[in-house]
């Protein structure tokens, strides 16, 4: 029941992804531009997506026990440090440059887009080179 709940929600989050406009670059990089043309529509996407994501995650924090009766397990780290730091800029960076984050690079993956295929090598090489270099210090 666990891997059908987790490919469900895969498939749902995907169809998200690629119905809001979110997996075309040039859509997300006019709304990242706002000094130009900027694009306000992923924003609504954004607040609407928060917007019905909130009463979940008050409710999740109130429970012990998921709703497939596995622990909780809910982020506890509230300190803001270098991985944090280093991991969002990285990420903000590739997002503004590429116009594509790693949800939708991994959803687009089945299209073979030769630039999406190229972001995801850069992304994972980019995610274990830093992994291995933050560990090291």
């Amino acid at each position: 029941m666990q891997k059908i709940s987790a490919l469900l929600c895969g498939v749902l989050f995907s169809m998200g992804l690629l119905i809001s406009g979110m997996a075309q670059p040039s859509k997300v990089q006019g709304f990242l531009d706002l000094a130009g043309l900027w694009d306000p529509s992923l924003a609504f996407v954004m607040a609407g997506a928060i917007i019905i994501a909130m009463p979940f995650f008050i409710i999740a924090k109130q429970r012990k026990r998921s709703l497939l009766n596995n622990d909780m397990q809910l982020p506890s780290k509230t300190k803001i440090d270098k991985s944090l730091i280093v991991g969002s800029a990285v990420f903000g960076v590739g997002w503004a440059l590429a116009g594509i984050c790693p949800g939708p690079a991994i959803t687009t993956l089945p299209f073979l887009n030769l630039e999406t295929l190229l972001f995801v090598v850069a992304m994972l090489v980019t995610i274990f080179s830093l992994s291995f270099m933050l560990k090291t210090r």
